[in-house]
């Protein structure tokens, strides 16, 4: 018999859970912003990114996880700047996608494109050609992302579509790059600190993007409502949801946690925006979920089957 989940396991998929659920309401509120309040694809990404960053950072501060940055070294100064910007670009893309195509498609093709970017860039990194079970993986996400083109209504402008499937998946490669980039920390800098940081340089670097395309905001209740939501809820809340849930979670639980963003925009865009899918998006969405599931779910099913078995006593 295999052993119970811990506590501290259960709490880690909680706690991921949550964080891929508030994630998923990020693209409804962005959507919301530039479509309802009028503010571009540029200026959403800065708010985001300032008020959420402006959160974490806060939070690493008074937990004292930035006293070793007080005099950081080059590397860490560097990892810096290289997260500001891949945040900066991802976020731009990804809300310049929301404003071009359906936000369940949107969201589901930038976090599908993740395990296929993040597979050929560990082959390419390691100079050798993908393992079998990596390419059973990656070949079902590749086809969820061709499938994936007939979510929308069959009337929509190629051109439209092509644009935003484009800016997904380019937000895909870039959360991508940032993945691979943050596997290994370099020495002294705390995973908290860092996210925080990284996000309140992409906003400082995006801010002045937004100013020329214009960062006012209507004096009304429910644009300001959605502005600080965005920043504090599906960013700010998100992020320190998700590294608390990594202390105690499991391979397989991530993979869950990160499943539950683009199912609850996918939920949130066809009960809202009235979005819906046609057979082929659902059959795409299905191969996608299973591919972000695939590989975690083997390792901890092969970790369960190599433990030793305890005979009962007799």
């Amino acid at each position: 018999m295999s052993s119970p989940a811990t506590p501290a396991a259960r709490r880690g998929l909680a706690l991921l859970l949550a964080a891929g659920v508030l994630w998923g309401t990020g693209g409804i509120a962005g959507h919301l912003l530039q479509a309802d309040a009028g503010l571009s694809a540029p200026a959403v990404a800065a708010y985001r990114l300032l008020v959420g960053g402006a959160l974490i950072a806060a939070v690493a501060a008074a937990t004292g996880r930035l006293r070793a940055l007080r005099r950081p070294t080059r590397p860490v100064v560097r990892r810096l700047a290289v997260n500001a910007a891949l945040h900066a670009v991802f976020q731009l893309l990804y809300f310049a996608s929301l404003a071009l195509v359906p936000v369940g498609l949107a969201t589901l093709v930038k976090i599908g494109s993740v395990p296929v970017f993040v597979a050929a860039g560990i082959c390419l990194a390691a100079r050798r050609r993908p393992t079998p079970r990596l390419t059973a993986a990656v070949l079902p996400a590749v086809a969820g992302l061709a499938l994936l083109s007939g979510f929308p209504a069959a009337d929509a402008p190629a051109d439209r579509l092509a644009a935003g499937l484009a800016c997904a998946l380019g937000a895909g490669l870039v959360f991508s790059v940032l993945t691979l980039v943050n596997r290994v920390p370099p020495a002294g800098l705390d995973p908290v600190a860092n996210a925080g940081l990284g996000l309140l340089g992409g906003g400082v670097l995006l801010a002045p993007f937004g100013l020329a395309a214009g960062m006012a905001v209507p004096v009304a209740p429910e644009p300001l409502a959605l502005l600080l939501f965005l920043g504090l809820v599906p960013t700010g809340l998100a992020y320190l949801l998700f590294f608390a849930g990594l202390r105690g979670a499991s391979d397989a639980a991530a993979a869950v946690g990160s499943i539950a963003e683009p199912l609850t925009a996918a939920l949130l865009s066809a009960a809202l925006l009235g979005e819906r899918m046609t057979a082929p998006g659902v059959a795409g969405a299905v191969l996608l979920v299973a591919a972000m599931a695939a590989d975690p779910v083997a390792d901890a099913w092969e970790r369960r089957r190599s433990r030793p078995r305890v005979l009962p006593r007799e």
